[in-house]
């Protein structure tokens, strides 16, 4: 089973729980859990396979489809 990121339209919504990838930036690939929007809306929270909760740019953010 492997992860592969659907391309985004700019402005997409996530919820919590909905599994995402890091589709840009020097972490690309990285999977995660939406956790949430940061104050600065252009921001947000996921968790990290490891536990940890890292702060990405929301434009980096894809929706994450398990392909078996």
């Amino acid at each position: 089973m492997t992860i592969s990121s659907k391309s985004e339209a700019a402005g997409a919504v996530f919820c919590e729980g909905d599994e995402v990838v890091l589709a840009r930036g020097p972490y690309t690939g990285t999977p995660g859990v939406f956790l949430r929007s940061r104050a600065d809306i252009k921001w947000a929270d996921i968790t990290e396979r490891s536990g940890n909760v890292r702060s990405h740019p929301l434009e980096w953010l894809a929706r994450a489809e398990i392909v078996p």
